[in-house]
């Protein structure tokens, strides 16, 4: 891994209001979920860059059995798989009026002590 070209970035899973992604500087693969290599060619030349925050829905699935006793009280829910537009795909909580092929954007909301990625309707 090049450490010069990682510049840790605060996202959502660290407290900040952003969706962070990578890039390989050797492939040019972008994806999601922080690793120290790219899933592509192996390659350690890894930046972290921040999203746009917009996207498609790819998939949506309402959730009407919750896993924990605190995702109970919000459902039923709606999952998605958003595309984002530069080229990774997440995983979030979004509007249950979402469908597949809807454009997105995200924002932030407060769930018990942590802050999640919730996906909009663009407008």
């Amino acid at each position: 891994m090049n450490p010069e070209s990682r510049n840790e970035a605060a996202d959502w899973t660290r407290g900040g209001e952003a969706v962070v992604y990578q890039t390989c500087a050797d492939c040019g693969t972008a994806w999601y979920f922080r690793r120290d290599f790219c899933p592509t060619c192996g390659g350690g030349h890894v930046a972290d860059r921040q999203a746009s925050g917009r996207g498609t829905v790819h998939a949506a699935s309402l959730v009407t059995r919750a896993p924990s006793e605190d995702l109970r009280a919000l459902a039923p829910y709606l999952i998605v798989l958003v595309d984002a537009e530069e080229g990774f795909r997440m995983m979030a909580h979004g509007d249950r009026s979402l469908k597949i092929g809807d454009p997105v954007t995200v924002r932030f909301v407060r769930f018990a002590d942590r802050l999640l990625p919730y996906f909009d309707p663009s407008t």
